[in-house]
């Protein structure tokens, strides 16, 4: 949210932004974060759906701008004292659409009366476009975090009397969603998130499994992303396409993830980093 206000400011010229998401089982956004503004008048101010104009932006799904807001009659008026407070008097606002849902809402706002023409609010959506790509982000590393715990608990419990193929079959499931983490973390832009993430990729690594050698190997976390993606049979091109880096790149951390693992084909580095328990 903090750095779509910023884009926003910095691409449209507007003096102040502010924004915040849908609170979950409440019809209304609450205001999180605040940019330029000179009061605490917005702060946390919850916007009913249909309500003002970040409400009408919410209910229709679609951006909206006056150029004077305390005079327009296409919007009602139950903010207007917060609004007030902060002096602003052009305000746009834009709706944070995830999966055809409103997840929040980006304003961008002047202190003084003047149109704010499409480039304006086409730099805008532009900002909540980057907010969406990051809360998709945030729930797939959410989905993921909650499979990857299960199958890890269920890796962890006794198996006797599991029919091998079984095992053999949520083992191959925990790996793949070891692999899908990894990719994932790279593009979490929360540092905490992105750390829990990461935490859990040792813990399902470090899952039991086959015996484990001794040998301690020290593989960087780009080297480990691209294990992770061969452990499943990934090639290359697809690696690279998964991870966001360049095709010579991959190659690049393969090699030297083989070279330290004293592995001479890519079967070999997957069973050499199994066996020191790099993956699981």
């Amino acid at each position: 949210m903090r750095g779509a206000l910023m884009r926003l400011r910095r691409e449209t010229g507007l003096v102040v932004a502010f924004g915040g998401l849908v609170e979950p089982g409440r019809d209304q956004v609450r205001i999180s974060e605040l940019n330029g503004t000179r009061t605490t008048s917005l702060s946390a101010l919850a916007v009913s759906s249909g309500n003002g104009l970040g409400g009408k932006v919410a209910a229709l799904a679609r951006p909206y701008a006056v150029s004077d807001y305390f005079a327009s009659r296409r919007i009602s008026h139950e903010y207007d004292t917060a609004v007030a407070a902060e002096g602003l008097r052009s305000v746009l606002a834009v709706p944070v659409v995830v999966r055809r849902r409103v997840r929040g809402v980006l304003y961008g706002a002047l202190r003084s009366v003047q149109p704010l023409g499409d480039r304006t609010l086409s730099a805008a959506v532009e900002a909540a476009r980057d907010l969406e790509q990051s809360l998709v982000v945030r729930d797939e590393a959410y989905g993921l975090l909650a499979a990857a715990r299960s199958l890890g608990a269920a890796e962890g419990h006794e198996r006797s009397g599991t029919p091998e193929g079984a095992q053999g079959s949520a083992r191959e499931r925990l790996r793949e969603a070891y692999g899908a983490l990894r990719a994932l973390a790279p593009r979490v832009a929360d540092p905490v998130l992105r750390a829990e993430l990461l935490s859990v990729c040792e813990t399902l690594a470090a899952s039991p499994g086959p015996p484990r050698s001794a040998r301690r190997v020290r593989l960087t976390p780009r080297e480990l992303d691209v294990l992770a993606c061969v452990a499943v049979g990934t090639t290359n091109a697809a690696a690279a396409d998964r991870l966001g880096l360049g095709a010579e790149t991959v190659k690049a951390y393969l090699r030297s993830a083989m070279r330290k693992l004293g592995a001479r084909t890519r079967l070999e580095a997957v069973v050499a980093a199994r066996r020191a328990g790099l993956l699981p």
